[in-house]
């Protein structure tokens, strides 16, 4: 299975092959007549109203190209609610009269496309019979070609909407939310005498945790199959306690799938940088370098279909759920958000003396002031039913939402607090009393990886993501409620007559009133989420009352404010979010249902009926069993526990299923289906360890997560 063309790669070096299967600026420069590339770069780099009449030579340009690279299709790529990619593909070719045909593809092809929009999630924005719907060519995305098995496509990155306008996807909010935080940042660069730069976006690096399983193990799992984690499953003699895995050699199978990930990322101008082993046993981490958020975004999702497509290439399957094994690390995203300027500054870059770096200290307090006063809104973007299993434990942030500044700007913010910053502590540098190392710039200050919103030098690393979900959500509502502390700076410093006065009163009164969201401190500890609650943090702590968040009267007020979601698109996508909970919830409870009653409980029997055959052999033969007779009582016992806990959960998925209101359905499945699936996976992952191992009907913990 090919997912690029893997012709392009022979006898190509590395710089060569990146972005040879992209429509990138080289490609536009060298294909299109220099006004019209003029022009788009405008819309591109500038913000500009998209032109009309540049669409059919772009088009045509863009199908040349495409053609050229043995494409025979063009396709519409979005991004619907449901998390993850959609695509509608049409071919180039259009019939003549002599009953040949010709390749075409028009600018309105290239612009507009019209998938059937009923069958997506919508909130209610429109009836299942209204089923017109539009994407759009979104041109800041560069368009690519993608071979998949013996299809070869031009791919169009475009936004999602109703008949009636609604968004209806991950991407178009997203560029909403990137033109207000421009709009505000450059209110507030203004106000501070830049003049300079015309342009703010922000940049996104994220990076992608996963798992790969040999897919033999997979196709025996059908809770791995249809749920994307295991439902069951007795801990193995060695998890990851012995700290070996983290970092460690790479195996040559999961090299080899690497290099062949890496390879096909780079031909789609995928920067992957940093690949290695994560802490759990057969868990990995991919980090590409930064790039425009929007483009960031489109990237990962391309990160993660390319994952998944490549590993069944190695027999392998990338497993993608927040906790796909109970009692090892899950899988997060962690998602490296920073302010760039058009000519090359990073507004969150310290400098060498940040106390006076008056533009910094302006951006890092509105990062502050956005975190701290929309916290719940944040935790919202993480809301998912697999970050449940996750947030909270020894592996991942908790579900209070707090900033790590670190050693050198605490210091700042004190001095700030206190009537002003003058001095900045130094890093020094690091020296290990050995002549044949260097001597090495030691860091101002360490790392905190429990952080949820931790600083990291130059940007901030959003920890709370789950590594299934899309970037989308976390970056435009970070991107909103920065764009809304800006909007309040911008209004107290245009026209301040003193600047310096103003800027160092303002960041006073926002040290003062933000103090309680830093914490450089351990968020893992139980100390912490009392001081949290002290402090008044909000620790919301599972997916249903994330979700609901969303609608809170201040929340879905800055989301209307800036434009990044109206109303009623809010109120969709609070639905959308909960129906996805309980639907996700229903098919584990249902798979854990199918799975006990047709496997695991039938097996239990089986073993009952072999222990009680051989206590009666040994009997008759004149000796006593006690051996086989104690695990017979023991492993009876738990087939009648785990035969009662099969009724209980099926109650209870009946009983929430009979739920007519969204809201209490969720509620339902929260409090009642999901304490009864725990309850039946805990009687059968207790008997496990007792029943032979060829009687027991599922790839083990052991064979899955050290097998390669």
């Amino acid at each position: 299975m090919n997912c690029c063309c893997e012709t392009e790669s022979v006898g190509q070096s590395v710089p060569e092959l990146f972005g040879s299967n992209v429509f990138n600026d080289g490609v536009m420069r060298a294909r299109l007549p220099k006004n019209i590339y003029k022009k788009l770069r405008e819309t591109i780099d500038g913000g500009k109203e998209l032109d009309p009449s540049l669409a059919d030579v772009v088009a045509n340009a863009m199908k040349d190209w495409a053609i050229e690279k043995g494409a025979t299709h063009f396709c519409h790529w979005f991004q619907p609610m449901t998390g993850i990619t959609a695509e509608k593909h049409d071919s180039f070719i259009s019939p003549t009269s002599d009953g040949r045909i010709m390749m075409e593809f028009s600018g309105k092809e290239l612009t507009q496309g019209e998938p059937d929009a009923s069958s997506f999630p919508s909130g209610g924005i429109r009836a299942t019979f209204e089923a017109r719907g539009y994407t759009v060519w979104d041109c800041t995305s560069p368009v690519f070609i993608k071979t998949d098995g013996s299809n070869t496509a031009l791919f169009i990155p475009t936004s999602f909407a109703s008949y009636t306008g609604e968004a209806l996807d991950k991407k178009t909010p997203l560029l909403r939310s990137m033109q207000a935080l421009n709009k505000q940042s450059v209110r507030v660069l203004r106000a501070l005498g830049n003049h300079t730069s015309k342009r703010v976006t922000a940049t996104l690096g994220g990076e992608q945790e996963y798992f790969l399983i040999d897919r033999k193990f997979v196709e025996k799992r059908v809770d791995l199959r249809l749920a994307g984690r295991t439902l069951f499953g007795a801990p193995p003699p060695k998890g990851q306690e012995l700290e070996d895995q983290y970092f460690g050699s790479i195996h040559e199978r999961v090299a080899s799938f690497m290099a062949d990930l890496n390879e096909d990322l780079w031909k789609l101008g995928v920067s992957a940088k940093t690949q290695h082993n994560e802490v759990a046993p057969a868990q990995h981490e991919i980090a590409p370098v930064y790039a425009t958020v929007n483009i960031g975004v489109d990237h990962n999702q391309l990160t993660m279909d390319l994952m998944q497509r490549i590993a069944r290439k190695h027999d392998f399957v990338c497993v993608l759920h927040e906790k796909p094994f109970a009692g090892v690390n899950g899988s997060g995203k962690h998602n490296n958000w920073a302010l760039s300027t058009d000519d090359g500054i990073n507004l969150l870059n310290p400098g060498n003396t940040p106390h006076d770096n008056m533009q910094f200290l302006v951006f890092l307090f509105a990062v502050i002031r956005a975190v701290h006063k929309y916290s719940s809104l944040l935790r919202a973007t993480v809301a998912t039913p697999g970050n449940d299993h996750r947030l909270g434990a020894n592996e991942a942030p908790p579900a209070i939402v707090s900033i790590f500044l670190g050693e050198q700007l605490t210091d700042i913010y004190q001095q700030i607090k206190k009537g002003g910053a003058s001095r900045s502590t130094q890093g020094g540098n690091l020296m290990l009393g050995v002549t044949t190392l260097p001597n090495i710039p030691k860091d101002t200050t360490d790392r905190n990886r429990t952080s949820p919103f931790a600083f990291t030098g130059n940007k901030f690393e959003f920890r709370m993501p789950g590594s299934s979900q899309s970037l989308s959500g976390p970056n435009f509502v970070l991107n909103t409620i920065v764009a809304d502390a800006l909007s309040e700076i911008a209004d107290e410093l245009e026209g301040a007559k003193n600047l310096n006065v103003k800027v160092q009163s303002l960041l006073k009164k926002y040290a003062v009133e933000h103090e309680a969201v830093i914490f450089n401190g351990d968020n893992y500890s139980e100390a912490w989420v009392v001081e949290a609650a002290k402090r008044g943090l909000p620790n919301i702590r599972n997916c249903v009352d994330g979700i609901n968040a969303m609608t809170d009267k201040e929340n879905a007020k800055v989301l209307i404010k800036h434009g990044t979601l109206p109303k009623g698109e809010i109120h969709a996508r609070h639905e959308i979010l909960l129906e996805n909970y309980i639907k996700t919830i229903n098919i584990e409870a249902k798979t854990m249902l199918a799975m006990a009653r047709r496997e695991i409980l039938p097996a239990v029997i089986n073993f009952t009926t072999t222990l009680a055959n051989s206590v009666n052999a040994v009997e008759a033969a004149g000796v006593d069993a006690p051996a086989q007779a104690m695990l017979l009582q023991k492993v009876n016992d738990a087939a009648t526990e785990m035969s009662v806990a099969i009724d209980e959960l099926a109650d209870k998925v009946s009983e929430a299923t009979g739920e007519a209101a969204v809201g209490k359905k969720a509620v339902a499945y929260r409090d009642s289906v999901i304490p009864a699936m725990v309850a039946l996976r805990k009687v059968s992952d207790s008997i496990e360890p007792f029943v032979a191992a060829e009687c027991w009907p599922l790839p083990t913990y052991a064979d899955m997560l050290f097998y390669r």
